[in-house]
């Protein structure tokens, strides 16, 4: 059972899916709260794996960030921005949405994220105690090493003074500049110049998700680099953290997630996803990935326990 949803987060609407597991749940199902990655939207994929986690009985609360998908921004400010702080708030704003529900647990609740969401499931789990299980999927654990990874070192000058340049720009009452999300020329300016990366948005934008819009706030890339999600997986317990990691990822770099999980403190648990970052949403990656979530969310949200 999948119905359409919507709720309030402090003046932004975000719209998604609830996903209700099959069987009685006294007291009201365990619950699963989703969102994606940059850019990305509710349709590449995040439905694969709440079917994966409705069957084994976990409610689902799935979403687009705001001001992309079917999300609205809020008044004001522009689509396709991603600001990762308001993204986890917004996430907060899903559990309580999940919490009002009666045929939610509110004592039940975990989070699940993808890459950039990966991330912000490790700080949700920091700093929200309403949640009670954490798994993220090729997280993006530093966004300062993501931009050095991504931008390369003789463009990083004129990439500050691109920043700086469309503040003053902003302040003036202009647009905000934007930039393409991925390029086919992996030597051209976009956030995510990786050939991959390429591939896997222009292929589930057009066979799955056609809400999916190439395009990002240039300050989205300066919020980026200032985000480091592993400096909270340390302050995660004694909330259950799963960190599942692609160790060929070379959109964010998986080693350095894998170093980052040494920080965080029992009860944790990382699995090793063959291939790389996309190679997590779609066959033999996908198994492993959504069994592994779902095992976790199963174990330490009780599933069938109340």
């Amino acid at each position: 059972m999948r119905e359409d949803i919507s709720f309030d987060a402090e003046g932004a609407t975000l719209r998604g899916w609830f996903y209700t597991p099959d069987g009685d749940a006294n007291g009201g199902h365990p619950c699963v709260v989703m969102a994606h990655g940059f850019s990305a939207v509710k349709e590449q994929h995040l439905d694969d794996y709440a079917e994966v986690f409705a069957a084994a009985g976990l409610a689902c609360v799935v979403f687009d960030n705001r001001g992309f998908g079917a999300s609205d921004a809020a008044p004001g400010k522009p689509r396709q921005e991603i600001d990762p702080w308001e993204q986890v708030r917004d996430y907060q704003h899903a559990v309580t949405y999940a919490q009002s529900r009666d045929d939610v647990d509110a004592d039940r609740i975990g989070a699940w994220g993808s890459s950039y969401s990966g991330g912000h499931v490790y700080v949700l789990g920091a700093i929200d105690r309403r949640v009670k299980a954490v798994s993220g999927q090729a997280p993006l654990v530093s966004g300062r090493r993501g931009f050095e990874s991504l931008v390369r070192i003789d463009a990083w000058g004129p990439t500050w003074e691109a920043f700086a340049a469309d503040r003053l720009e902003r302040a003036r009452g202009g647009e905000p500049a934007m930039m393409p999300v991925v390029t086919e020329d992996p030597t051209a300016p976009a956030a995510l110049p990786t050939p991959d990366s390429y591939e896997w948005f222009t292929r589930t934008a057009r066979d799955r998700a056609p809400s999916w819009r190439n395009e990002v706030t240039l300050r989205s890339v300066e919020l980026l680099q200032g985000y480091e999600p592993r400096l909270f997986l340390p302050l995660i317990s004694p909330t259950p953290v799963q960190m599942v990691v692609t160790p060929n990822d070379r959109l964010i770099a998986g080693e350095i997630a894998a170093a980052a999980y040494e920080a965080a403190v029992h009860p944790k648990k990382i699995v090793i996803a063959p291939g790389g970052h996309f190679d997590a949403y779609q066959g033999p990656g996908f198994e492993i990935t959504s069994a592994a979530a779902r095992d976790w969310f199963v174990e330490h949200l009780q599933v069938g326990k109340h």
